[in-house]
């Protein structure tokens, strides 16, 4: 069963501007500073930052690598909800003292709808076969 799951993005690669920051590391700091908030706010924990190889073309027929920054993040992923095989009524039977539990009987299966059930002719008498 899967527990997380991961989100890779590209790291800024300038600063931005904003009042009071000056110089390059400032507004780079600042660029990182919000992506990772942003991403915090979406519920997203900040794992590490990775520089990887990427094979790109370059002109026609050539290629070339290039090594891209990227940040990576994850979540864990929300457990599916437990489904329930028996359901309750509110009004209890009168002397059980309890309340009442009925089973639920689970939806029948495609080869189940095709079984025919013995004395039991759905079809028109009216409609000739």
């Amino acid at each position: 069963m899967k527990t997380h799951e991961y989100k890779v993005i590209p790291a800024p690669t300038k600063g931005e501007k904003a009042k009071a920051i000056k110089g390059a590391e400032a507004k780079f700091a600042a660029a990182m500073s919000r992506l990772l908030n942003e991403m915090a706010e979406q519920g997203w924990d900040y794992i590490r930052a990775d520089t990887l190889p990427s094979e790109e073309r370059s002109g026609l027929t050539s290629s070339q690598t290039v090594w891209r920054t990227v940040l990576v993040f994850s979540r864990p992923v929300p457990a599916a909800p437990q489904s329930v095989a028996v359901q309750h009524e509110a009004a209890p039977v009168a002397g059980s003292g309890g309340p009442v539990v009925t089973p639920i009987t689970p939806p029948a299966t495609a080869e189940e709808k095709l079984t025919p059930v013995p004395g039991n002719d759905d079809r028109d008498p009216d409609r000739a076969s």
